[in-house]
């Protein structure tokens, strides 16, 4: 990801003793940490390394795997990835969110609402008749600004989620629509300079290990705090299948804002990679909509590499970053353990 374009022009060869300089100097780059407070992006900050340009990646090649939806909104992509469960993506905007419309032979569950740039609402209407169940997989300002246009929303009962369920203002949020986090042309009628999340109610509170009956599809919360103290997953356990919202997907892993508890995120990643062999994919809210469920015990494997004396990390805006396979995971510096 966010691979710079190169050159096709060659180059003049360096002299022997300055590509000897340059060896040694890349060595020891690769042998020591960024000093404090280093920050290797200009315009995406706090979002781990090499941020900037995060649009060249796209488009993402395992979207073509997938049946593409038509729909009215240029500012989303819809792809069907399994039968009856639908992937409303966002490329235009750095996130790269994706919302999951599910669908029962009874009822229909939205699992996030994401930025509120374009209209939520209306793309659901244009999959299905069936009025959804709103749920957050946390509620970051990226996966509740389309909240407020439904009416049954559900969530977890934390200070976090109220507080959150208040809305939040531009100066919270305009960052985000900022220079650098969008390439993509935004709707008509959308101001950056009044960009806010809108407040919304919610109607139920849901626990741990709560079942959720669509008809034909049945759908178990899992409570995975540490990303946020809201945070979850949803098992569907017949199709093998876990919708991992922001706790796991291929990139670099937030441990380090606000609301985040490294401690709790340890201990999701470890409950999650006690069910991989239950789970064949899955389902995370950004970048990728589909991968191996390997990466629940890689992810708890990182967590506990981390912990370990000397283990290698950069320091990027500020955070230590620990790098792994096909994913990163971002802490505080120094980190709370």
């Amino acid at each position: 990801m966010n691979s710079e374009r190169r050159s096709t022009r060659t180059r003049p060869a360096l002299a022997p003793l300055a590509l000897a300089a340059l060896y040694g100097a890349l060595i020891l780059c690769a042998c020591r940490p960024l000093g404090p407070g280093s920050a290797d992006n200009e315009r995406v900050r706090g979002r781990g390394e090499g941020k900037d340009r995060w649009y060249d990646a796209l488009p993402r090649p395992i979207w073509s795997e997938f049946r593409k939806v038509e729909q009215s909104q240029d500012w989303f992509e819809v792809y069907e990835i399994k039968p009856g469960i639908f992937a409303i993506y966002e490329p235009g905007q750095f996130e790269e969110v994706i919302s999951y419309l599910i669908l029962g032979s009874e009822r229909a569950l939205l699992f996030d609402t994401g930025l509120g740039i374009g209209d939520m609402r209306r793309v659901v209407s244009e999959l299905t008749d069936l009025e959804p169940t709103v749920l957050n997989s946390h509620t970051h300002y990226d996966h509740i600004g389309g909240n407020h246009q439904f009416r049954d929303l559900w969530a977890v009962d934390t200070e976090f989620t109220r507080a959150n369920a208040r809305g939040k203002t531009h100066a919270e949020v305009r960052e985000a629509v900022g220079k650098g986090w969008i390439w993509k042309p935004t709707p008509a009628g959308f101001s950056a300079e009044a960009y806010r999340i809108e407040p919304f109610a919610i109607v139920r509170t849901v626990q741990d290990g709560e079942r959720i009956d669509l008809g034909g599809r049945t759908l178990e919360v899992v409570r995975t705090p540490g990303h946020t103290p809201d945070s979850l997953c949803l098992l569907d356990r017949e199709h093998r299948l876990l919708f991992t919202g922001d706790t796991f997907y291929p990139d670099a892993l937030y441990a380090h804002l606000e609301g985040a508890e490294v401690s709790l995120y340890r201990q999701s990643a470890q409950r999650l990679a006690a069910i991989a062999g239950q789970v064949d994919h899955l389902l995370p809210a950004h970048n990728e909509p589909l991968v191996s469920s390997v990466y629940l015990v890689r992810m708890r494997d990182a967590f506990e590499s981390m912990r370990e004396p000397g283990a290698p990390f950069v320091l990027t805006d500020g955070s230590r970053e620990y790098k792994f396979e096909g994913f990163s995971i971002l802490v505080p510096d120094p980190p709370p353990f």
